[in-house]
């Protein structure tokens, strides 16, 4: 806990006046141990659009980063490990970004990034050039990516001092302005809504922040209510609402939230940032359809490789819909006269004929009970052997052999046998070449036709061929 006091005291004198305490990692400051952070593993996302399953959806991704004086208590929660100091939230943050940037560089084979632009402002004062009527800094204005002007962008948010004014950051109107700014002086910034006004294609807007409700500015609320709230929700999300409004189904917003999980606040009850929970969505909880899900992460989470893998994947990609169905009514993959929604038998060899259910039949019908073959189906099969011989190869063929169900199940399936048999004997004869026969009984199993008529047991009696191989 190495500022989180002195912070707290200077707050306490400050945040009463329109002033707030300074951090920065400049060595003249009084704030001087830069922290520096351990290499972690940073994954690409390229795999999700070689896959075929994503598409780059972002033309553009654009940071608006927490550079409040509460970016300056220490970092509580996990995933950041430090050589030296544990990180402030103010660090947390631009190692976020600096991984962002590296997951951006490792995907440059699967990403279109010829068009592609990033940009960076903060709210608070990120730059350390005092205090005066700004409530906001632009680091990066919106520019062709390129990872070296990122990461020095991302250096330059040296500083965390002023208010989290992200309402009069993301757009400025009447709607959003603070009284108590106005006080102090005229904000002569610009805003989120005017670093987008050129850009083209659809943007991610991702909103790094600790969105801290503490104990100070509860107090500071509680004696100027006229003044100051402590939320700053209505402020927030009608400018999200007008950033929504001019840019439409383009504008993504995430949040990646810098407070810590229940587990890590647990450890050290000093911490006074809220526990992520659903009030922490109000800035991207409605997006379009197009954008990529879920929208909004904790720190702990972007710190796991896969969890920096995953936010930057929701923010950049959109998974592609399904196929449209295809209306099978319209389709004879096998091309035998029956649609594939009705096709029971959808391999069936061209031109051979079929029943109504798209089956390769052998036309021959058998008595009840009985498993012999009538001569008057011989020429049938004759010519069917010859056909077999001319035109194809090599067949692996199942000779299939079924009832009606006028007998018991077990009767049934020795009379579909010695009907299968008898037909493929008879073919076997007269086949040449390797073609294979396997005679198999069905029974009464597979009716093609009802059991209630005379005209649909004779159906059932039957023999069908199938192709194996």
């Amino acid at each position: 806990m190495r500022k989180t006091f002195l912070t707290a005291i200077i707050g306490t004198i400050l945040v009463l006046t329109g002033c707030a305490i300074s951090k920065t990692t400049d060595e003249s400051h009084f704030f001087s141990d830069k922290t520096e952070f351990q290499s972690v593993k940073v994954d690409s996302i390229a795999e999700y659009i070689t896959s075929g399953k994503y598409v780059q959806r972002a033309n553009n991704l654009f940071v608006l980063f927490d550079a409040s004086s509460s970016a300056t208590e220490d970092y509580l929660g996990v995933g950041y490990k430090t050589k030296n100091n544990e990180p402030t939230k103010l660090e947390a943050q631009r190692e976020i970004l600096h991984r962002m940037n590296q997951t951006l560089y490792n995907s440059a084979s699967a990403l279109r990034l010829s068009d592609f632009t990033t940009g960076i402002r903060s709210f608070g004062y990120g730059k350390c050039d005092g205090y005066g009527d700004r409530s906001t800094d632009l680091h990066q204005a919106a520019t062709l990516y390129s990872k070296e002007a990122f990461d020095k962008a991302t250096d330059t948010i040296a500083c965390a001092h002023g208010r989290s004014n992200i309402a009069k950051a993301l757009i400025k109107n009447d709607n959003t302005s603070n009284p108590v700014s106005n006080m102090l002086g005229n904000d002569i910034d610009k805003s989120v809504n005017d670093d987008l006004a050129a850009t083209k294609g659809n943007i991610s807007l991702v909103i790094i922040s600790d969105l801290s409700k503490g104990k100070l500015a509860r107090a500071a609320a509680a004696m100027l209510p006229e003044y100051l709230n402590p939320d700053l929700g209505e402020d927030d999300q009608q400018a999200i609402k007008s950033l929504r409004q001019k840019y439409g189904d383009r504008l993504c917003v995430y949040n990646v939230w810098m407070g810590s999980s229940s587990k890590s606040q647990a450890e050290d009850n000093s911490h006074e940032s809220e526990d992520f929970s659903e009030r922490e969505l109000m800035y991207s909880a409605d997006n379009p359809a197009n954008c990529g899900g879920p929208s909004a992460y904790n720190a702990e989470r972007v710190a796991e490789a896969d969890g920096m893998k995953d936010f930057m994947r929701a923010a950049l990609l959109s998974p592609l819909p399904p196929a449209p169905a295809i209306d099978c009514s319209q389709l004879d993959s096998d091309r035998d006269g029956v649609n594939d929604c009705n096709d029971k038998c959808p391999n069936t060899i061209p031109g051979t004929p079929v029943n109504r259910l798209g089956c390769w039949i052998v036309d021959v019908k058998f008595d009840n009970d009985r498993g012999v073959i009538k001569p008057q189906y011989f020429a049938l099969l004759d010519k069917l052997a010859v056909d077999l011989t001319a035109n194809f190869a090599n067949l692996t063929i199942e000779v299939q052999g079924h009832t009606s169900n006028t007998a018991s199940a077990a009767h049934n399936m020795k009379l579909s046998i010695r009907r299968a048999n008898a037909v493929a004997d008879y073919l076997n004869k007269r086949l040449h070449g390797p073609h294979k026969l396997i005679p198999h009984g069905y029974g009464l199993t597979r009716p093609i036709d009802t059991n209630e008529t005379a005209a649909g047991r004779a159906n059932n009696r039957r023999v069908q061929l199938e192709i194996l191989q």
